[in-house]
């Protein structure tokens, strides 16, 4: 594909359940776009039953998971979205075919040793190249850390327990991606270190709207403590991440105990590795329905507290996932608009502004955000 009239933004796994959603808010950003899958027919498909699509500005592509045939397809775009994941196992080399287009990369994962290992190899690579490298540019992440930065207008705040509890039923692809978490350490902030979760244990919170506690779970120890490892005033940061779903709940917890036995204990990595692939592979692929606004609700929690206190600050929304597309189209949205405000690693929140972000959640969605003194 020639780079001539090329459009401004590639959506890497377009057909599945998040890309679509993806892709439907970037018409309503009236941004055209480029949607692209390692099958074509699929892709087409998909993008023949989103609604409203017939007033969208948008091609289809077919491209494998290589990095000499994606940077082709990428060569002459801005920003691109990538959804493919499991995103240790095939985000790398949407990662270097990013780079090697010069283009901005934002992707979904909930990978935090994805995450690590893009920060720490690409990071600097992307910077020189005044390039944004945002991973967790999505729900579970990207509404978390809202609450965590407007807590941290309070300048004396020097630690956050993030909380993120929706009732989202879960995709094909982040079944998949559940075992790429349970095979490293959770990871949470403890002054300025690193420290490791007890693995498969849960936790009780209370989550505004709820009458009793809710079960959440490190989930791989989310991004924030990795976000904040050098943050000048924040030295300690956990997160957790759970459905509202309890059985649900209990029921990950219980998967991550058994994984821990059979799996995580095996002493050959080339065989863990395998009997991982294998359990991967082993999910069956399946579509979700849409999420049920008046049922899929979502609550984001920040607590941010210092010497004298701090603050408390909550998001009240709904449909979660859908969130993920509005996130994902209103960071492309800016990022063609004006030069991100943070190259490099960053999370979309550094790179275009959590007020922004926050403004165009409440464009779409009925959101109630609360903020206290604790």
């Amino acid at each position: 594909m020639s780079s001539k009239g090329k459009k401004p933004v590639v959506v890497y796994g377009a057909s599945g359940y998040t890309g679509r959603l993806v892709c439907e808010f970037l018409r309503q950003y009236q941004i055209p776009f480029i949607a692209a899958g390692r099958d074509g027919k699929r892709v087409q498909e998909v993008m023949d039953k989103l609604p409203g699509i017939e007033t969208a500005d948008y091609e289809v592509a077919e491209v494998s998971n290589e990095t000499d045939d994606l940077a082709k397809l990428f060569k002459g775009a801005k920003v691109v979205c990538n959804i493919v994941g499991p995103f240790e196992r095939f985000g790398e080399p949407v990662v270097q075919a990013a780079l090697e287009a010069g283009v901005h990369y934002i992707d979904t994962t909930g990978e935090p040793a994805f995450l690590e290992m893009v920060k720490d190899k690409y990071g600097a690579k992307f910077a020189d190249k005044g390039l944004l490298l945002a991973p967790c540019t999505a729900y579970m992440y990207t509404p978390a850390e809202i609450c965590a930065r407007i807590c941290l207008e309070d300048g004396d705040i020097d630690t956050l327990e993030v909380v993120t509890a929706g009732g989202f039923v879960p995709t094909f692809a982040s079944t998949q991606s559940i075992y790429s978490l349970f095979s490293h350490d959770a990871k949470y902030l403890k002054n300025n270190v690193l420290e490791a979760w007890v693995p498969g244990k849960g936790y009780e919170v209370y989550v505004p709207g709820f009458a009793v506690n809710q079960l959440v779970h490190p989930w791989a120890g989310g991004n924030l403590p990795h976000v904040f490892k050098e943050h000048p005033t924040v030295h300690t940061v956990r997160q957790f991440s759970g459905n509202t779903d309890r059985d649900l709940m209990e029921g990950v917890i219980a998967m991550q105990q058994q994984f821990e036995e059979e799996v995580r204990s095996i002493k050959s990595e080339s065989k863990r590795k395998a009997t991982l692939d294998a359990m991967v592979d082993a999910v069956e692929s399946f579509m979700p329905p849409r999420e049920l606004t008046l049922v899929n609700r979502s609550c984001d929690i920040a607590t941010g507290t210092g010497s004298a206190g701090g603050r408390k600050v909550v998001i009240q929304s709904t449909s979660p996932y859908t969130q993920t597309g509005v996130i994902q189209a209103a960071t492309v949205n800016m990022l063609l608009a004006q030069p991100p405000a943070k190259v490099g690693f960053a999370t979309a929140c550094e790179a275009v502004g959590h007020h922004y972000l926050l403004g165009q959640l409440k464009s779409f969605f009925p959101l109630k955000l609360t903020i206290t003194d604790v």
